[in-house]
C-alpha cells in the first residue's frame, strides 16, 4: 500500500489508483490547446479499440459521474415515439428506469429479484409481445450485489428482435472482456474511475457510429446531448462543448497506458478474478458467507452476509477497518443485511490476504463470534 494514500479503497469506484495516475494530474492544460485535444482523440480511439476491432464504432466522453453518461444516453438516443425496456435486478437497473420516467420516456420495466438473474424467456416474450419497444437497457455488472448479468445472451435476443441495445457496463468495462459485436451492443456506457483505474470526473459511451449519427436532435437536454458532444469532438479535433475535466483526462490517459502495460483487459480480469477468489476463500474460512452463488458472482465486488452475532454492528466494523487502512462498502439490498468488498483497482491478492486477516482481528476485537470458522 502506498504511503501517501490514507487507506485502500475496496469499493466499486472510485477506487485505489497508482501514484503515477495521481501524478498525471499535476500538469495544467488548456481545453483549447491542440496538444490537450489530441489526448482526448487518443483516448477516444483507444476506448473503441478496447471494445471492438471494427471501424463501425466511435466514442464520446461526457463530463460528470457515470450516471451523467447513462442519462445522456437514455435521453439522447430514444426518439419521442420510442419506448425503452429496462431489465432490472438491482439499484442501478432501477436507476435507468428512474431516468426514463424523469425524462417522460415511454417505459416498460422488467424487474427481477436482486439475487436473481434475468429470465431470458421472459425477456424474449416481452420483446415479442410489445412491438412499441425500440430500445433495451440493462446493467452488465449489478454492483448492488456483485451479480454478473447475461449481457451477451440478452444482446442476442435484442438483436434478433431488431431493437437497439444499451449496456451499462459501468463497473465491468476494462475489467471483464467483451466485444461490441459479439454482445450486439449499440451503446456501451462506462466511467473513468472504474476498471481502467482512472479518477472520477467523466464517463464515456462507445457507440455504433451509424446509429449515433441518426440521433441528431433527439436529446432532451442541452448539456447532456450525446450527439452534439460527439459531433463537437469528432469534427473539432477532440474539443468538448463545455469545460472539460483536464486533469482527469490526463490521469485517464496514464491509466490506459498502465492497462496496456499490465497486459490489457484479459490480464486485468485475471488479477481481479484472483482477488475475488482469494477473498471468498479466506472469508469462508472465517465463517463469512457470500450473498450470491458462485455462478452469478462477478469478479468486481462481492456481497457478504453479516456475521450471525448480536455483537456485530456494521458502523463499528467499518470504522475499525478504516483505522487499519481498509475501506469497504455497506450493503445495498433490502432482502438481507450485507456488506460489500470490491476487488478492483490497484489491489492485489496480497492486499486481499492482509484484509481478511484484519477483518478477523477486527471481529475478535469487537467481540463478534463467527459461526463455523475453519481456521483457528
Amino acid at each position: 500500500m502506498d504511503a501517501d494514500i490514507p487507506y485502500l479503497l475496496l469499493t466499486p469506484g472510485p477506487l485505489t489508483t497508482t501514484r503515477s495516475v495521481r501524478e498525471a494530474m499535476l500538469a495544467d492544460y488548456s481545453t483549447w490547446d491542440v496538444d490537450y485535444n489530441q489526448r482526448v482523440m487518443e483516448i477516444r480511439e483507444r476506448l473503441v479499440r478496447l471494445a471492438t476491432d471494427s471501424n463501425d464504432y466511435t466514442s464520446v466522453l461526457m463530463q460528470g459521474s457515470g450516471t451523467f453518461s447513462v442519462e445522456a444516453t437514455i435521453g439522447s438516443v430514444i426518439p419521442s415515439d420510442g419506448k425503452l425496456l429496462v431489465i432490472s435486478n438491482g439499484a442501478y437497473g432501477s436507476r435507468i428506469a428512474q431516468i426514463a420516467r424523469c425524462l417522460k420516456i415511454p417505459l416498460q420495466e422488467l424487474s427481477f429479484s436482486e439475487t436473481e438473474a434475468p429470465d431470458l424467456a421472459q425477456i424474449r416474450a416481452t420483446l415479442t409481445a410489445d412491438s412499441d419497444i425500440t430500445h433495451v437497457a440493462m446493467v452488465h455488472c449489478e454492483t448492488t450485489t456483485g451479480m454478473i448479468n447475461p449481457a451477451q445472451k440478452v444482446g442476442k435476443l435484442v438483436h434478433a428482435a431488431g431493437k437497439d441495445y444499451i449496456l451499462d457496463a459501468m463497473s465491468s468495462f476494462g475489467g471483464i472482456p467483451l466485444s461490441m459485436e459479439e454482445f450486439h451492443v449499440d451503446y456501451l456506457i462506462s466511467s473513468a474511475n472504474k476498471c481502467i483505474q482512472g479518477v472520477p470526473g467523466f464517463g464515456f459511451v462507445i457507440a455504433n457510429r451509424q446509429k449515433l449519427e441518426q440521433t441528431k436532435g433527439l436529446a432532451r437536454s442541452l448539456s447532456l446531448d450525446l450527439y452534439d458532444q460527439w459531433n463537437e469532438m469528432e469534427h473539432k479535433g477532440g474539443k468538448w462543448r463545455y469545460t472539460s475535466p483536464t486533469h482527469v483526462v490526463n490521469a485517464f490517459l496514464q491509466a490506459l497506458d498502465e492497462l496496456d502495460a499490465e497486459g490489457g483487459i484479459a490480464a486485468r480480469h485475471a488479477r481481479y478474478q484472483e482477488n475475488q477468489s482469494t477473498l471468498v476463500t479466506e472469508m469462508q474460512k472465517r465463517g463469512l458467507q457470500t450473498l450470491l452463488p458462485r455462478e452469478l458472482q462477478s469478479s468486481i465486488i462481492t456481497s457478504f452476509y453479516y456475521p450471525e452475532s448480536p455483537s456485530f454492528q456494521f458502523n463499528q466494523f467499518y470504522d475499525e477497518l478504516k483505522q487499519r487502512r481498509y475501506v469497504i462498502y455497506p450493503g445495498k439490498i433490502s432482502q438481507a443485511e450485507t456488506f460489500r468488498i470490491g476487488n478492483i483497482g490497484h489491489v492485489f491478492p496480497a492486499d486481499i490476504m492482509d484484509l481478511t486477516v484484519q477483518i478477523e482481528q477486527t471481529l475478535n476485537k469487537l467481540g463478534v463470534r463467527l459461526v463455523n470458522p475453519t481456521i483457528q
